[in-house]
């Protein structure tokens, strides 16, 4: 009788080892990690507010781009007006023109430079702001849905994780509060 109840006893511990592995195993599937990745470079290229920000920018900097382009106009028209016409010119009146030539191209260059400098700024700005917008809509999504990490940059993600398509969504509804943030998956 002795091994009846010996082997009750493994035959008891051996159905508790497995009910408890089973809830160990449950347990373990219950707090696997929410991950979800989001393409930065598409939301700066195909977002509404990315969008907005580089027709803003267009806005913003076209009279001086037009002010840059006639300012080239006339530097070509001296060039070629001395080009055709220096031989015929006398040597004073040909150096004084060049010199005229010489400084428009240094005043072009610089506002050129200038141009350049204040757009790139103004671009860093507007794609920050727009940087911003998105991560708190990101944040919003992660906390509606419970996700324990949301990455921006990676080498390879699955499209099965990928909520690029939500962002850019909820951004164009301008969701910052509303209900409108449900997974798709």
């Amino acid at each position: 009788m002795g091994t009846g109840k010996h082997s009750k006893h493994r035959a008891l511990a051996l159905a508790l080892s497995m009910v408890l592995g089973l809830g160990t195993a449950m347990s373990a599937s219950a707090q696997e990690a929410r991950i979800a990745a989001v393409n930065s470079d598409r939301i700066l290229r195909e977002s509404s507010a990315a969008k907005a920000a580089q027709s803003k920018l267009e806005q913003e900097f076209s009279k001086r781009d037009k002010a840059l382009q006639d300012m080239a106009q006339r530097l070509k028209a001296m060039s070629d007006n001395i080009d055709k016409n220096g031989a015929s010119m006398s040597p004073t009146d040909r150096a004084a023109r060049q010199r005229d030539l010489a400084q428009l191209d240094a005043d072009f260059q610089r506002k050129q430079r200038e141009f350049r400098e204040d757009l790139n700024q103004r671009r860093n700005e507007e794609l920050a702001a727009v940087l911003d917008r998105a991560n708190k809509v990101i944040k919003q999504i992660a906390e509606q849905q419970h996700y324990d990490l949301i990455v921006q940059e990676a080498v390879y993600v699955s499209p099965r994780i990928d909520i690029t398509d939500q962002v850019l969504k909820a951004l164009a509804a301008g969701a910052t509060g509303t209900g409108s943030l449900t997974n798709p998956n």
